[in-house]
């Protein structure tokens, strides 16, 4: 029986300790953080070191990989992926356009993160920034209204689902 846990690796090599850890907890899945990504060898390689010690192939692998300042696969061995902001913009003059320019890129994405063995991106964030609140989510947000917020989520959603993530 698989645990209710989600856990990460120290870095980019799967230690003794760490096998042991996922043999014996069993967890969901396994978070990946840039610490985790030195290269597409490398990633592909604690994926599936990392599924063999947990003892699954279904095991849920997740990152934070939304674009902009919020990406844990960078150059030069992985693309720089817009923040939600650029569409955000792109919608105010052209919102189909907005909306298959955000699909497509996930659904780019959604094939990179597929052949890594990353089968979960916590993305997209769907935050609606309201005013004086913090500012932690800046060019993290789809717009400025939860309507355009929504619309966008769904198609950077509807990207990611078409390419198995």
């Amino acid at each position: 029986m698989r645990t209710a846990l989600i856990t990460g690796v120290a870095g980019p090599r799967l230690t003794a300790a760490e096998a042991a850890f996922l043999r014996a907890s069993r967890p969901a899945g396994l978070i990946l953080f840039a610490r985790n990504c030195e290269s597409p060898d490398q990633l592909r390689r604690l994926v599936a070191e990392t599924k063999a010690a947990a003892g699954s192939e279904a095991l849920l692998v997740a990152i934070d990989q939304e674009g902009g300042r919020v990406a844990r696969l960078r150059p030069p061995h992985w693309r720089r992926l817009p923040a939600a902001e650029s569409y955000a913009a792109l919608y105010a003059g052209d919102p189909g356009g907005a909306l298959g320019a955000a699909r497509s890129v996930a659904r780019l994405t959604a094939d990179d993160l597929r052949r890594l063995g990353i089968n979960t991106n916590c993305a997209p964030v769907a935050d609606v920034p309201t005013p004086g609140a913090h500012a932690i989510i800046g060019d993290r947000a789809y717009g400025r209204t939860p309507e355009q917020v929504a619309a966008l989520g769904r198609a950077v959603a509807e990207g990611y689902l078409a390419g198995g993530v």
